[in-house]
């Protein structure tokens, strides 16, 4: 994890922000309106974009990277005017190689992917949810990676919340019947027995295993939710949820999300091939 907004990566911000806009009085607002605080710094327009997110980013590590992708939002997602074709993807360019450097990435809708300690498993889902559109997944992913560190409880809930969303959008998109109890275990068996992952249907002992671990992940993640998350309240809580708890809650969702999609395109894949034959 980045304990604090690095400076090279602020440094080259600053450059492309300051540059891009080079006015004080719109670099003000748009730091504002991003959700900085506090002083306008000295210096140039570049200098002070490069300033105000090394403050941020000393305050609060978590906060200064969501500025930054409200900072950017514009040049990332905006369109490209015609009567100046270079400029913007030029600075998209320098933006995403800066990133890179430090295992991070912009995402759609103003998200820097990696900079909440949610790396491998969350950056693969997210690749697979831009083909794979579904609001009500969409909006826990992203609640779950902006509450690791800020709200971790938030984040137990929403790892939870993304798994019964993808079990629910399955389970009416194959037609099949919900279960009288939507909660995650029974949406989970559900899609399980469907796709052929329950355990009692395979032959393969070490693959029994594995699928066995996706059905303990299950349980646990249902029963971490209903103690420790968001959504139960605070008078029930045992003990006080740690990032590195939900870290743990969230990568196990996405991995297993990551693996019902993965799973269902491959099944899908199947049966075409066999209806062309």
């Amino acid at each position: 994890m980045l304990k604090e907004f690095p400076r090279p990566l602020a440094v080259t911000i600053g450059d492309v922000v300051g540059s891009y806009y080079y006015s004080h009085r719109r670099l003000n607002e748009m730091l504002y309106d991003a959700g900085a605080s506090g002083e306008v710094p000295d210096g140039n327009c570049s200098d002070k974009v490069t300033n105000w997110l090394i403050r941020e980013g000393k305050e609060d590590v978590a906060r200064s990277f969501t500025i930054l992708g409200n900072l950017i939002e514009d040049i990332m997602d905006g369109e490209v005017p015609d009567w100046e074709p270079e400029k913007k993807p030029a600075a998209r360019k320098r933006i995403n190689e800066a990133l890179a450097r430090y295992q991070l990435s912009y995402d759609f809708g103003a998200r820097i992917l990696g900079a909440h300690s949610v790396t491998a498993p969350s950056r693969a889902f997210a690749d697979v949810l831009k083909e794979f559109s579904v609001a009500e997944v969409e909006e826990e992913f992203e609640r779950a990676l902006r509450s690791v560190e800020s709200d971790p409880a938030s984040a137990v809930t929403a790892g939870c919340a993304i798994v019964e969303a993808l079990c629910k959008h399955y389970i009416a998109t194959e037609g099949l019947e919900l279960p009288t109890s939507q909660t995650v275990k029974p949406l989970w068996v559900v899609v399980a027995k469907h796709l052929k992952l329950s355990p009692e249907q395979l032959e393969d002992d070490d693959l029994k295993r594995v699928l066995a671990g996706l059905s303990s992940i299950i349980d646990g993640i249902g029963a971490f939710r209903t103690h420790a998350g968001s959504a139960h309240g605070q008078h029930k809580r045992t003990y006080k949820v740690a990032p590195r708890h939900a870290r743990l809650v969230v990568h196990s969702a996405h991995s297993l999300c990551l693996f019902v999609v993965e799973t269902w395109k491959e099944r899908k894949k199947s049966s075409a091939e066999q209806s062309k034959g």
